[in-house]
């Protein structure tokens, strides 16, 4: 049983949506950073945390969190000011600011680990040189 906009909509229709498409385009990526997270994780079991291939993971995962961070706030602002003036948006912007807000928080994270992983692999390097 369909309702309100999909009444009188195909499953093509439906699924061709601009804001179901744009939902499935930033979903790219959340998933994106999934797989990185994925693989520094593989990269901690073989013990290979101080290596240049966890800090381009960080990297990684620290630049999807922004572009999810981006993509939801754009979709928070387009729906604001697009929304039918029946329909109350609030619920939504409320999840749009919490998802930002967690996104902010892993992109924080993210740097920040990059950076002391970075500086671990330098004084290691440069331990390595010395001795």
């Amino acid at each position: 049983m369909t309702e309100g906009r999909a009444a009188n909509l195909d499953w093509v229709g439906i699924y061709s949506d601009p804001f179901i498409l744009y939902g499935y385009a930033a979903s790219i990526a959340f998933f994106v950073a999934l797989y990185k997270a994925f693989k520094l994780l593989k990269y901690i079991g073989r013990n290979e945390v101080f290596s240049l291939n966890s800090v381009g993971a960080l990297k990684s995962i620290k630049y999807c969190a922004l572009v999810l961070c981006a993509s939801i706030v754009t979709a928070g602002i387009s729906i604001k000011i697009f929304h039918n003036k029946a329909d109350d948006p609030a619920g939504f912007l409320a999840m749009c600011m919490v998802i930002s807000f967690v996104s902010i928080v892993v992109a924080t994270a993210a740097a920040i680990f990059e950076r002391i992983l970075q500086n671990a692999i330098d004084l290691k390097s440069e331990n390595d040189l010395t001795i």
